[in-house]
């Protein structure tokens, strides 16, 4: 069922995904043909889930569990500043873009499930009271002070459910 997806998908797909990635000011690895590897990966777990979680990741199937790993999932940006890609080497910084530096391996930030379950119940206890709940984009880290989160987000466009309510 996961191996019928056609190569013009996956090149429609990777060429969406390179034209959304660089007007945000991101790049995608360089090595074509691996980074068409990942957005099929991308495409079987969107068909498989409902949603496009990491290709590099277990996924556990609930998406509220999995917010955290859809692409481009939380953790993009700390591992672009801190090793110039992202866990699974789809986002690469312009610095490895220009060849000024290598990819080497790369840590798994994400926290075991436990230790996610207990960040999450303190961020909701110490939420305090005002007019407006602020609404932060767990992507990006747009902050808004509003009701509900927006549909999109106006700086990476992930989805609303990439918000998490941050005071």
């Amino acid at each position: 069922m996961y191996d019928d997806i056609s190569e013009d998908k996956i090149n429609k797909f990777y060429e969406k995904l390179k034209r959304d990635t660089e007007a945000g000011g991101y790049f995608l690895n360089p090595d074509a043909e691996f980074t068409k590897k990942l957005v099929r990966g991308l495409i079987v777990n969107e068909n498989r889930y409902g949603y496009q979680a990491c290709p590099c990741r277990m996924a556990s199937g609930t998406k509220e569990e999995d917010l955290d790993i859809i692409c481009p999932c939380d953790y993009r940006d700390p591992d672009l500043n801190d090793f110039g890609t992202c866990y699974c080497a789809l986002y690469v910084s312009k610095e490895v873009l220009d060849g000024k530096i290598e990819l080497g391996p790369i840590p798994e930030r994400r926290p075991p499930e436990e230790e996610r379950n207990k960040q999450k119940k303190e961020k909701i206890e110490s939420i305090g009271s005002l007019s407006y709940p602020v609404w932060r984009c767990k992507v990006c880290g747009y902050l808004c002070a509003r009701d509900n989160p927006p549909e999109t987000c106006p700086v990476c466009k992930v989805k609303k459910d990439r918000f998490e309510r941050f005071l």
